[in-house]
């Protein structure tokens, strides 16, 4: 992709492997294209526009901008396109057919923006990082290179978001469907919390230390390496990463079996082999809620305790997953022990149990 010889010759630079060209007297130019392309035509539109196109208050133009995720601007400045009167009706429709009400519509447009805000730094600072890598070039050279040749990518970026969206909701109505087939009768109440689930956090042993002594590439490669095993082992064995945080990952399973097998396949493939990663675990099974892509609840707060508890390449658990796991065939395969109480933050005493694999 960023190989192929760019349209301007002003800045050249190659080897025997890349040539690429990138215009240093008129960034405005590339942009200026980019955002063309990308907003669907040049920004014509004021705030005012918007909205009586959309058939929508200028206050629901403004709400539906910040729920977007974007800053305020001024009534009277140019900054929309059509593409986003088209968006802004499709939002308003949702209302106005009674298909959610409007506090579920901002929500669903923050989920939306959240995770997009994310999702494109997250896609742009990957391919910087392969252009320097690859073209050996310093970060500022690597992103020139990147806004040059951007919208190359795009169309293969937009068609593996929606694919991607399609799948991940797939998969999504197929355990929602699966779980609530085998339900019974619940409780109720403003303090019910309706999801059964197994979780728990993976961190790094004593990475604030590790991290003042580490230069920004050899940082970089511990984090990188850290996340893309932790992703790996949790996706491959049926669970799933609810967000990584820094030097910590939270996963989550929807069955004590697979949430034990993730951690321990975890802890022992982060800690295997000369580049491995010292890390402690923790696993608890119980009640969540879920809000905003991720979860919430007693049984969190007490995995996230619980994990501090643990030595370097420990599991601990509460008692209650302890007995649950001696309960079932699991007990077949791992092993549980109780270790000394502990006092954390927040929890007061508490009585961690330990969770090995058996040997074979």
């Amino acid at each position: 992709m960023f190989g192929v010889q760019g349209k301007r010759n002003l800045h050249h630079c190659c080897d025997m492997r890349y040539s690429y060209a990138v215009d240093l007297t008129n960034p405005e130019s590339t942009l200026t294209g980019h955002q063309y392309a990308l907003l669907g035509g040049e920004r014509t539109l004021t705030l005012i526009d918007l909205a009586n196109k959309a058939g929508v208050s200028v206050t629901q133009a403004q709400q539906f901008w910040r729920s977007m995720g974007f800053a305020d601007i001024p009534p009277d400045r140019p900054a929309f396109t059509d593409a986003d009167v088209h968006a802004l009706k499709n939002v308003s429709n949702l209302v106005t057919s009674h298909a959610v009400d409007e506090d579920t519509s901002s929500e669903l447009l923050r989920a939306l923006s959240f995770t997009m805000d994310r999702l494109v730094l997250w896609q742009l600072e990957a391919l910087v990082s392969d252009v320097s890598r690859r073209l050996s070039l310093d970060d500022t050279s690597a992103r020139l290179v990147v806004l040059d040749h951007m919208s190359e990518m795009v169309p293969a970026l937009t068609e593996q978001l929606t694919y991607a969206w399609k799948r991940h909701m797939a998969a999504l109505l197929g355990r929602t469907d699966s779980e609530v087939a085998q339900r019974g009768p619940e409780e109720a109440g403003p303090d019910y919390y309706p999801l059964t689930r197994a979780l728990g956090f993976v961190d790094i042993v004593s990475f604030t230390q590790k991290a003042q002594r580490m230069g920004k590439k050899d940082l970089t490669n511990l984090l990188q390496d850290f996340e893309n095993t932790a992703r790996n082992v949790v996706t491959s064995r049926g669970a799933r990463v609810v967000k990584t945080i820094g030097d910590a990952v939270m996963y989550i399973a929807d069955d004590l079996t697979t949430a034990a097998d993730v951690v321990t396949a975890l802890v022992d493939e982060l800690q295997r082999g000369p580049e491995m990663i010292l890390v402690r675990a923790s696993l608890v099974y119980g009640r969540v809620v879920s809000r905003s892509g991720d979860v919430f609840g007693p049984t969190v707060n007490l995995a996230s305790r619980l994990v501090d508890t643990a030595p370097p390449g420990g599991i601990r658990m509460d008692e209650s997953t302890a007995r649950a796991i001696e309960r079932s065939d699991l007990s077949e395969r791992y092993d549980v022990e109780r270790c000394h109480e502990v006092v954390t933050k927040g929890l007061g005493t508490i009585v961690p149990w330990a969770l090995t694999a058996k040997s074979e």
